[in-house]
């Protein structure tokens, strides 16, 4: 019987010590681990959490990491369109996002509110991931208004002198002093589609200015790293490989040196290829044991690393097959361990969501197809239900906002 992920909620990695991934679980099962909690010690460790075992690999110099794609247009043709009988669901989780699950901070982390005091975002508590993922939405939607309010929603609420900050609780009027790389260059990306769907080259050199800043306070010695705490003035010791989106580094401002940190990361990335066996990926290198750490390989994460490859061009085809065997199947599951063995037979909406996204950006409409009807399994459907159209899990009434505009981005593809 298949079980069902409810959703994936992004966490800065210093934050949790005990998760060996980007996202945090928020499931309505009990298959998957208890809830991280916080570092009692300091999350600017160098030697970066106690996640288990280490693979010590040295990036040394790599020509191929040198050979990256010149710069070029973020917003290709929608590969979507070409797809007939697919995009059924978008209206109805557009409309489920906008009148249930957004309020005057943005997008809510849950449909349903809480004290918003846990250690991990929860109830209406909103993220930069969730504004990330909504004006990536709007600028490949071409939503030129639905853009500019939510721009200025998320600059009021997220926008620090040292970058986004991750989380902003409304209820207790507090934004955390720590920001995560992979949020910061997706609002970037963000800006940067924007100048080019709407020609508004003010949401360009927005992009320019925030691009350098992301570069200075997270990649200070040329290496990409998580976050930057701006309450301790210190970036952490290492990179999750999941958070090097080489297609947004490389549209940064040449004066900035993002090709040098792009090549960098590239071959932090390339070189935590597990196996042809099982093609994912380390989950993160820390810097000063120059090595390798992965407790668990989860999903989302390696699925994020093959599409930010697959957008330069340098993904592994037994990935690929790998991935198309598995959404053919329906056995593409959240979590593995290393040597590729399934640790639960949960699946998530956010899965199939970047899946769809892989097969667009390689033209695949097969992939891209199995994809999207997987992901619409996920979706409630029932017109009684507050939650219609929402990817979530009725019975619980939880509804996750990276599922949802996860789900979203991939129906823009």
């Amino acid at each position: 019987m298949r079980i069902k992920r409810i959703g994936l909620l992004l966490l800065p990695l210093a934050l949790l010590p005990l998760l060996a991934g980007c996202r945090g679980p928020q499931t309505a099962v009990s298959t998957s681990s208890p809830e991280p909690t916080l570092a009692a010690s300091s999350p600017l460790s160098e030697e970066g959490p106690a996640v288990g075992p280490t693979q010590t690999v040295s990036p040394g110099p790599d020509e191929a990491a040198t050979a990256l794609p010149a710069p070029g247009p973020l917003l290709a043709a929608r590969f979507g369109t070409t797809v007939g009988g697919v995009q059924s669901g978008a209206e109805a989780v557009r409309r489920f996002v906008r009148e249930a699950m957004t309020g005057p901070s943005g997008v809510y982390t849950n449909y349903l509110d809480t004290e918003q005091s846990a250690e991990q975002a929860t109830g209406h508590e909103v993220l930069s991931e969730s504004a990330s993922l909504s004006l990536r939405i709007a600028a490949r939607s071409g939503d030129a208004a639905g853009f500019a309010a939510a721009w200025q929603t998320a600059k009021a609420t997220f926008d620090r002198a040292w970058g986004f900050s991750y989380r902003y609780s409304p209820k207790l009027g507090k934004a955390y002093t720590v920001n995560a790389a992979v949020d910061d260059l997706r609002l970037i990306r963000a800006l940067y589609e924007a100048g080019e769907a709407f020609e508004d080259r003010s949401y360009t050199r927005e992009a320019d200015r925030y691009g350098e800043r992301l570069l200075r306070y997270n990649a200070p010695d040329g290496e990409l790293r998580d976050f930057y705490d701006g309450a301790a003035g210190l970036a952490n010791g290492f990179l999750t490989l999941c958070y090097a989106d080489f297609r947004t580094l490389l549209r940064l401002p040449e004066t900035a040196g993002p090709k040098a940190v792009a090549a960098t990361a590239l071959t932090t990335v390339e070189n935590g290829y597990l196996s042809d066996r099982f093609p994912f990926y380390e989950t993160r290198y820390v810097y000063g044991e120059k090595g390798y750490r992965s407790e668990r390989i989860n999903t989302v994460e390696s699925l994020l690393t093959v599409l930010h490859l697959t957008e330069i061009g340098r993904e592994r085809e037994a990935s690929i097959r790998f991935i198309r065997e598995r959404v053919a199947d329906g056995t593409l599951y959240g979590a593995y361990s290393r040597e590729g063995e399934p640790l639960s037979k949960v699946e998530s909406t956010a899965i199939y969501a970047l899946t769809a996204m892989i097969g667009a950006e390689r033209k695949d409409g097969e992939l891209y197809r199995n994809s999207l009807n997987r992901m619409k399994g996920f979706q409630i459907e029932d017109p009684a239900s507050p939650l219609n159209g929402a990817f979530g899990n009725e019975p619980t009434q939880e509804a996750y906002s990276f599922d949802n505009l996860m789900a979203l981005l991939a129906y823009t593809y």
